[in-house]
């Protein structure tokens, strides 16, 4: 079988298992088993739990002692058993321990999946640069597709979407093993490098530490989408006029269109990065979130549907357009020598400490604006929209930084 195309399977499966419950789970906790906001906030403070330190950890395991592409089998296998566990749970204190078990396992998988595919690509003489983006594109097409088996069964609001996750857990640990060998190495940087510990220098520079700040706080934008969008949708059930709406019966169909959009301004980044630069690229990304939670806030299933829609859209701007440009930005201002455990400090930031910042936040937020079950999405979307704007009008008066085409050119090809 053509190794490229067993690439993509592996790309499709690994975002597959994270879509079948990623955006629906928060519904499911919500509406089924009765959570509180704050509840559901510690909850999905676990994925960034997951990836403070399970990344490099295994990371270090894959290069020095087993196999990447066993290293992926086991984790996913492991976290596909704790997924099973989390379908029998009904308690919240329980869930966050299963959460985090969950988490623990599927995060590193996320950066190991790609060392897989760019050491067999490596082996197979491809350019990696020009052969891999084709090949992860695929783990887009499977997280939609995953969010289209939910929704379309029906199972937003119920455990089943933890099966599917599970039992593709478990189809992609098998399939991981029969993968060609990733070879491990005693070469390397010492465990200080491994762990991302030598990049915590950056910290002594003025625009780094303003960088990294806001990428926590934009690490917890996103947080909010992948908590309470879906539930978001499905609350429009409760109005007569709106429940019988295609948006409210298929919300995980609409918050696909969000990953559509990713998708295709990433192809747009490049001309964006050359003409604008990385600092008014990063700009663009604060006001499109901005945007992302107005819009949300503004519209309806109804004659207000096309404002969710812009919403879903311009989700592509607001996520690739920081997280991409931003690890170009690391790229470029460090070391060779710590430019590894840079960008896993990057990480770090955006899905580790953002991320728990993100989902304790939003819990708190929603739990305030709802009243007798009912909640106020209004309040709540324009909250989360006057701190997107707080941090795109802050953002060009702290962080300095002038814009060099011809510098960007040479991390950008």
């Amino acid at each position: 079988m053509n190794i490229k195309f067993r690439l993509k399977l592996l790309s499709f499966l690994q975002l597959f298992v994270w879509g079948s419950y990623l955006t629906s789970f928060g519904s499911y906790l919500f509406v089924t088993l009765k959570f509180s906001g704050p509840q559901i906030g510690t909850i999905f403070t676990t994925l960034g739990l997951g990836s403070l330190f399970m990344p490099a950890l295994l990371g270090i395991l894959a290069d020095k002692y087993i196999n990447a592409q066993k290293v992926l089998g086991f984790s996913h296998f492991l976290g596909a058993i704790f997924l099973f566990i989390a379908t029998k749970v009904t308690n919240a204190d329980t869930m966050f321990w299963i959460m985090l078990a969950v988490s623990m396992c599927y995060m590193p998988t996320l950066a190991l999946s790609n060392s897989v595919s760019f050491n067999i690509l490596k082996q197979r003489k491809y350019d990696v640069i020009k052969d891999f983006p084709p090949i992860r594109v695929w783990g887009t097409i499977g997280f939609i597709c995953a969010m289209w088996v939910i929704d379309l069964l029906g199972w937003t609001l119920s455990n089943n979407q933890l099966y599917v996750g599970a039992i593709s857990g478990v189809f992609l640990a098998i399939y991981s093993f029969t993968l060609p060998n990733c070879p491990t190495s005693n070469k390397g940087n010492s465990l200080s490098t491994r762990l991302g510990l030598d990049a915590f220098i950056l910290f002594k520079q003025r625009k780094m530490v303003i960088f990294f700040i806001f990428a926590t706080l934009l690490g917890a934008a996103l947080q909010i989408t992948n908590m309470i969008g879906q539930d978001y949708l499905g609350d429009f059930g409760k109005i007569d006029a709106y429940k019988n709406l295609f948006a409210v019966k298929h919300p995980g169909i609409l918050m696909s269109v969000s990953q559509i959009s990713e998708t295709l301004f990433i192809l747009a980044i490049p001309f964006f990065l050359h003409k604008f630069g990385i600092k008014k690229v990063m700009l663009m990304s604060m006001v499109a979130w901005f945007f992302r939670f107005g819009l949300f806030a503004l519209g309806n299933p109804d004659n207000g549907l096309v404002l969710i829609v812009l919403s879903m859209i311009i989700y592509g701007m607001a996520f690739d357009f920081f997280n991409i440009s931003g690890s170009l930005f690391v790229e470029k201002e460090t070391d060779s020598t710590i430019r590894s455990s840079a960008q896993g400090l990057f990480m770090m930031m955006t899905n580790g400490l953002g991320a728990i910042l993100g989902a304790k936040s939003c819990g708190y937020v929603v739990d305030y604006f709802t009243v007798n079950d009912t909640k106020d999405w209004q309040s709540i979307w324009f909250t989360f929209a006057i701190y997107a704007l707080f941090l795109a009008v802050v953002f060009p008066f702290v962080f300095r930084y002038k814009h060099k085409p011809a510098e960007l050119k040479d991390i950008t090809h």
